[in-house]
């Protein structure tokens, strides 16, 4: 009996039989490893690494620090509040003039400026001039000029003499450094950050809740047809997926602008006059219309995934149990629904957070969100701007997935 166990228990080669199913799950593994190698390097180097970047230059930028450094070194021999001296002026004249000799005044000038305007052309002057910095250094340049015996300016330029600085993420929340140092909101006719968010965010919410409203009977009417007849009716609905964003887009303005084709048929009907012509283009009645357009197949794509699975035999049962037609939709039908809901809304969320090629296009100056904000940054070699207020988004979008994770659960995430 020994015997036929030990065999049993020993391959063909007389391995052991446990070795031996080791090893072909390590040979398993590592070929499983080996084919989503490629997804991974993908994923690595087209997401993971340029979100990185992204964070990276949000909080830091040494334009300034890198070619300033004997004023860096005198900052940080002096608190914050020092009045500026004669050493001070002495050390940023030995500055400029190696900015003169490595033409880097502009790059320095520019980190300065993020954080406080107008200092990028003061400190690009004084580079060129750099020649009659002499002793006494203060005077010489005030010489030049007066304003290098602002507090602010010299509070900007402590506050850009670390490489690695929380200032973009300030302007992004509409804060910003005093002369003191200390932290305070800037004017009220500057704060456009925070306003952008939170009209961003809520733009979002009702486009989100437009296309449920407006997916739920569709999706409801996909999930109950005869095959052939939901068929031809999912062909319509993916249609906008073969059809260029732009040339959807287009066609909207054609739609909603005062002399379209929406207009001019109110008109026909007389439901409207020639001077009353609606607005429902180039503001946030647009940004709303045709993003809910753009983003409807996202909303009914997971809720008919969940409803064709719902057996019909269930309401059936409700309402031979007695329950009304309301009864059976909210007590037995729309909770078997939600994880539908609740993935097609998370998708449908954050893709119109992020959007910014529609607004660009119809929103005019009212419909813009904050994407749009982001892309004029990065236009105008912000990049720092950019990436803070892009950090501060994704921030804001992994919030909401925590909360739907906590409230609905991912696992019963329904996307398809």
């Amino acid at each position: 009996m020994a015997d036929v166990t030990a065999a049993l228990l020993t391959t063909a080669d007389g391995r052991p039989l446990k070795a031996a199913l080791a090893a072909a799950q390590a040979r398993a593994k590592r070929r499983a490893f080996l084919l989503v190698l490629p997804l991974l390097a993908f994923v690595v180097l087209t997401f993971i690494i340029p979100i990185g970047q992204m964070l990276d230059r949000s909080f830091h930028h040494d334009g300034f620090s890198a070619n300033a450094p004997a004023t860096v070194e005198w900052f940080a021999n002096n608190p914050e509040g020092t009045v500026p001296d004669e050493a001070a002026f002495a050390a940023l004249a030995a500055d400029m003039v190696e900015m003169k000799k490595n033409k880097t005044a502009g790059e320095a000038g520019t980190r300065v400026n993020y954080t406080l305007s107008e200092t990028r052309s003061l400190i690009t002057k004084t580079a060129r001039n750099a020649d009659d910095l002499k002793p006494p250094y203060k005077e010489a340049f005030l010489a030049i000029d007066p304003r290098w015996e602002s507090p602010a300016v010299w509070q900007a330029m402590r506050s850009s003499a670390s490489a690695y600085t929380s200032d973009f993420y300030l302007s992004a929340l509409d804060m910003e450094r005093a002369d003191d140092g200390s932290i305070r909101r800037v004017a009220e006719e500057q704060r456009i950050y925070v306003y952008l968010f939170l009209k961003t965010f809520a733009l979002s919410g009702v486009i989100t809740l437009v296309c449920l409203l407006l997916a739920f009977p569709v999706a409801h009417l996909l999930a109950t047809l005869p095959m052939a007849k939901a068929n031809l009716l999912m062909i319509l609905v993916l249609l906008p997926f073969w059809t260029s964003l732009l040339v959807r887009t287009t066609s909207w303005i054609v739609l909603l602008q005062g002399e379209g084709v929406i207009n001019d048929l109110l008109m026909s009907l007389g439901v409207i006059g020639d001077d009353g012509r609606l607005k429902m283009i180039y503001n946030q009645t647009g940004t709303i219309i045709v993003m809910t357009h753009v983003l409807l197949p996202f909303m009914i794509l997971p809720l008919y995934s969940v409803m064709r699975v719902i057996p019909p035999s269930y309401a059936r049962a409700a309402r031979s149990l007695g329950a009304t037609s309301w009864t059976t939709f909210r007590r037995i039908y729309l909770p078997q629904t939600l994880p539908g809901i609740g993935a097609g809304s998370l998708l449908v969320f954050i893709l119109a957070v992020g959007y910014f090629i529609t607004p660009a296009l119809v929103g005019g100056a009212d419909g813009q969100l904050i994407s749009n904000l982001i892309d004029f940054h990065m236009k105008n070699s912000n990049w720092s701007m950019a990436a803070a207020l892009s950090a501060m988004l994704l921030a804001g979008v992994l919030v909401l997935y925590w909360l739907y994770d906590r409230l609905i659960g991912i696992d019963n995430l329904k996307l398809g």
